[in-house]
């Protein structure tokens, strides 16, 4: 299932929820030919934004990938307080929540190395491409390694 992009991003801007959008669909969005299934972000931990992330996501069902169904999961204010990172399935597809992006840092790391577009009628933010690169080198994995010549590629258009 591809994830609905449009329900997420509406439903996080909605509740005012502070986060940045990384990975495939920053890649995307900065202009990489490939494609993503997934939404991944680096979210704010202040108490405040996990009540509204919390809240924006519920109507779409959320529960841990990867992970048997009888398992108990509690999507909460609480669990985002006592976890960091989560990969989730919900109605509208995958999801996943970072607290931190490793090569790049905490969240007020994250949102220094982004930029503000508009996207879907909001105001969000996407991980610019020197923090994509950066976070693509520590992930390590073939495909994010892939993922480098998208990006030496998007700035070979982009110089004048």
């Amino acid at each position: 299932m591809v994830t609905d992009f449009r329900r997420v991003v509406e439903a996080l801007s909605g509740e005012h929820v502070d986060f940045v959008i990384i990975g495939g669909l920053a890649l995307v969005i900065q202009g990489s030919s490939r494609t993503t299934n997934d939404i991944d972000m680096c979210y704010s931990r202040d108490r405040e934004n996990l009540r509204r992330l919390a809240r924006a996501l519920a109507p779409f069902h959320p529960t841990l990938r990867g992970f048997p169904p009888e398992l108990p999961f509690f999507w909460d204010e609480q669990t985002l307080w006592s976890g960091l990172n989560f990969t989730l399935s919900t109605d509208v597809g995958a999801i996943d929540l970072l607290g931190d992006v490793p090569g790049v840092g905490s969240f007020d790391d994250v949102a220094k190395g982004s930029e503000e577009i508009q996207l879907y009628g909001s105001a969000v933010r996407i991980l610019g491409l020197d923090a994509l690169e950066r976070a693509k080198r520590a992930a390590g994995r073939a495909k994010d390694l892939l993922d480098l010549g998208e990006i030496a590629a998007i700035r070979a258009r982009r110089a004048p």
